[in-house]
């Protein structure tokens, strides 16, 4: 019999038994669908995550003054270190080779107001260094000129969130804030950049120039970062071994611990994307109980089905059919079954990925060779 007769008369086996043919299907698809959406899933948090770190800045090295932990999975500092001050990061950018650029910044949550409107937001000092550094680029307005970062003028530039909760749909462009108890005009808009590693909204800030922060807003000498960009991604961990130690020269930590904190951008992401990808293969695994469900589905059906047609067997062979031929037309009956519902199963997910992307349920991240993998073991388990 040749193969064309063979997958016709295998689907008109499979068609007469509607209830079993369904019931096998069904187990496929949602096996194959439920796989294919738990991966796009899971690749969709990697893409955001790793989005979330590289929005923060580019070749970034962060440098917290005092020790750092994590919290309720946010990065706090423990306590109040004064040790880390303006020129240790000029310092840095002048003295560490592989370093491109370097800039402190000072940060606090205030409140801020506008006519009878108030918002409590982060405050962050800086001059134009670390917009440069942390990739904020400005939307509508300018940055701070050389004069206002000098004489610490009271200028402001507001990240969309802040001017959103300040202004609604208004325009802020010149006009006048408080922050605190001090006036600042506003000066400038930021682009969207969205939340960072630690889940924080980077659009809701308010940037001043750093020595108006330091001295009108905070009475303060230190500072509380550095931000550092090193000249290419290669020399990041270079970069962070050389601003270790000359802080450590600098604060005169011989046997000391050290009294700041070094985030490097690189570490980071490998330690993000690890996690991520850890958590997908975990989700994976459990979804993939039910795909494993539905390929014993169509093991137990074949089994019940030559059971059944034992006598037609028996006839065929009297006729002069080989056992390869009887094997032949199972293998077709078990192929049908399990690439039928794996294709429609792959189509399932797909769509169901695709629908979520669409109305901004979950972000998706459709991984083709998880869709074609899925449908593989299906045909093992379908051999009888």
């Amino acid at each position: 019999m040749n193969l064309s007769r063979n997958i016709i008369l295998s689907a008109e086996i499979l068609t007469a038994h509607k209830l079993r043919t369904f019931l096998s299907i069904l187990g496929i698809v949602v096996g194959v669908g439920v796989v294919v959406l738990m991966v796009s899933a899971g690749k969709g948090s990697e893409k955001r995550v790793l989005a979330r770190i590289r929005s923060m800045g580019s070749n970034l090295i962060v440098v917290n003054a005092g020790q750092t932990s994590i919290i309720a999975g946010r990065q706090r500092q423990m306590d109040v270190v004064r040790t880390l001050v303006l020129a240790d990061a000029e310092a840095v950018a002048k003295e560490c080779p592989s370093v491109a650029q370097a800039a402190a910044a000072v940060g606090k949550k205030v409140a801020v107001r506008w006519e009878d409107r108030e918002s409590n937001t982060t405050k962050d000092g800086m001059d134009n260094s670390p917009l440069v550094v942390r990739t904020f680029s400005i939307r509508t307005g300018r940055e701070f000129d050389e004069l206002e970062l000098l004489s610490a003028r009271r200028v402001a530039i507001l990240g969309p969130t802040a001017a959103a909760n300040l202004f609604d749909d208004a325009d802020p462009i010149g006009r006048q804030i408080r922050i605190g108890k001090v006036p600042f005009e506003v000066i400038g808009i930021t682009r969207a950049k969205g939340t960072d590693a630690n889940g924080l909204d980077q659009d809701d800030i308010i940037i001043v120039p750093l020595q108006t922060a330091m001295r009108r807003l905070l009475n303060v000498t230190y500072v509380q970062t550095v931000y550092a960009q090193a000249k290419t991604p290669d020399l990041l961990d270079a970069a962070e071994r050389e601003i270790a130690e000359l802080l450590r020269q600098r604060h005169r930590l011989s046997v000391q611990k050290d009294d700041f904190t070094i985030q490097n951008q690189a570490t980071l992401l490998a330690a993000e994307r690890e996690t991520t990808q850890s958590m997908t293969l975990l989700v994976a695994s459990v979804a993939a109980i039910s795909l494993l469900v539905g390929g014993v589905g169509i093991l137990a059906v074949m089994l019940m089905a030559v059971r059944e047609r034992t006598p037609e067997i028996g006839l065929r062979r009297a006729l002069g059919a080989r056992r390869q031929d009887i094997r032949n037309q199972f293998l077709i009956e078990s192929g049908l079954l399990s690439g039928f519902g794996g294709g429609l199963g792959v189509a399932v997910g797909l769509a169901l990925a695709k629908s979520a992307s669409i109305f901004d349920l979950w972000e998706m991240v459709i991984s083709w060779p998880a869709a074609i993998i899925d449908c593989v073991p299906i045909f093992h388990f379908g051999h009888p």
